[in-house]
């Protein structure tokens, strides 16, 4: 899916889905995404009896990055519902969650991250200042097992 070209796209034309279905409402609207990645660790071996004096990298075990998504308060409980699942222990609460890049013109999704057996770790409503004129902002934190891109 992902759509070659010389120039770079721009960061501003992104799509959110919760495994909702709902990534063009509201609910899936986001400000800010962040943190988006992978690493793939490496352990360092020698043999004793080994002719070079140097160390072999053996590919380790994979990890993700904590993504973090905050967006205005919209009255929606939809993230807290799903919030809610998973500190009660429902095993089917972990989520495909799918970021789209889109083009300047949306018409065209060009990059897709999937997210794949995420949960929310961490949801943070506010700040509140009564003599602010900000939008209020919330806040979530999610971990996932694995990142797919497309």
């Amino acid at each position: 899916m992902a759509i070659l070209r010389d120039r770079p796209y721009v960061q501003f034309n992104f799509l959110v889905d919760l495994n909702e279905g709902n990534a063009d409402k509201p609910e899936g609207g986001f400000q800010e995404l962040s943190g988006i990645g992978m690493e793939v660790t490496v352990s360092e071996y020698r043999n004793g009896n080994s002719k070079e004096n140097s160390v072999m990298k053996i590919t380790g075990m994979n990890k993700s990055t904590d993504v973090t998504l905050k967006r205005g308060v919209i009255g929606s409980l939809n993230l807290y519902k799903w919030l809610d699942q998973i500190r009660n222990g429902d095993q089917n609460a972990f989520r495909t969650v799918t970021i789209k890049l889109q083009s300047e013109d949306h018409s065209s999704e060009v990059q897709t991250w999937k997210l794949l057996r995420a949960r929310i770790i961490k949801y943070t409503g506010g700040p509140f200042n009564a003599k602010g004129t900000d939008v209020a902002i919330e806040e979530l934190v999610l971990a996932y097992e694995r990142l797919e891109m497309e």
